[in-house]
């Protein structure tokens, strides 16, 4: 197939942790663009819609979003624009143009209060402006009409930006001791997992006619959960860290209670999401926290 062959996949926040990686999992799809935040204003709904007409994408990728969860209890207005408008303008031009859009969103959507993993279905409840806005950014993809994927994620980490496991990391080698919160728990996901898992659902998408491609499109979209499997809390992934990683000298390590750390936003105790549904509709399953974690480190 020629290169001009190739379906065109939009991708956005190239240079965050998930898009990082999808730029890479993705070529095997189709002809992967990805434009950075000079060239690709997010917070500029008239350049989002330019773009996207010039390009004509039959795919749009949207890992990009607003993270700075505590920064947002005073940066509302940020965190609005990046996590609900931006993803509602790329909806309506993805349903405009006949495309697919892929969009990312976040266990903060929940409370936390539930006593057991979340499902897809379980109420949505958020406690912070930065849950708030991702929720928001999810009902606008999902009125849009278009065809989409909605995958919720939780406890990234990887190699790049800003995430637990490279502040554990640089810590070790500065404090002897650190206090880390022993009373929120889910599932710390390597950015890798979610970008692999992504273009392997995608790869069946892509498979076949057009018709079959539409009908597939028909069939599953939805929102998704897309975690790593098992469950952890933050003291015991701050444990296993320092456990696996190679380190010259390993901090001692005290549980906190989540009260006790001051912060702006409130977490979900619980952040436990249930993957059936994605392992159901697409046959896969990501590994187990602890083991993609060990592979994580080795790329170090």
């Amino acid at each position: 197939m020629a290169v001009s062959d190739q379906p065109v996949i939009l991708l956005t926040g190239v240079n965050g942790q998930v898009g990082f990686e999808l730029a890479r999992s993705l070529q095997g799809i189709g002809r992967v663009v990805a434009p950075d935040r000079r060239a690709l204003d997010l917070c500029a709904p008239d350049q989002i819609r330019r773009i996207v007409r010039e390009l004509e994408p039959a795919l749009i990728v949207n890992p990009a979003a607003y993270t700075a969860v505590d920064n947002a209890e005073s940066d509302g207005a940020t965190a609005h624009k990046l996590n609900a408008d931006a993803p509602g303008v790329f909806a309506a031009e993805a349903k405009r143009l006949g495309a697919a859009l892929v969009h990312y969103s976040t266990d903060y959507v929940f409370d936390g209060a539930k006593n057991g993993p979340y499902v897809e279905d379980d109420q949505a409840n958020p406690q912070s402006i930065y849950g708030e806005s991702k929720l928001a950014g999810e009902r606008a993809v999902a009125e849009s009409g278009c065809a989409h994927l909605i995958f919720r994620t939780s406890w990234l980490y990887g190699k790049r930006g800003k995430n637990f496991l490279l502040t554990m990391l640089r810590l070790a080698g500065e404090r002897e001791e650190l206090s880390v919160v022993a009373d929120q728990y889910g599932a710390p996901t390597w950015a890798k997992t979610v970008a692999t898992l992504t273009s392997y659902v995608l790869a069946q998408a892509t498979r076949g006619t057009q018709g079959d491609c539409e009908d597939w499109w028909r069939v599953h979209s939805g929102v998704y959960h897309l975690t790593a499997s098992g469950q952890t809390s933050w003291h015991e992934f701050a444990e296993t860290i320092f456990e696996l990683a190679d380190l010259q000298r390993k901090p001692l390590i005290r549980r906190i209670a989540a009260a006790s750390y001051a912060a702006a936003a409130r977490r979900p105790a619980n952040s436990v999401l249930s993957n059936d549904k994605l392992a159901d509709a697409f046959g896969v399953r990501a590994p187990n926290w602890r083991d993609a974690l060990e592979l994580c480190l080795q790329e170090f």
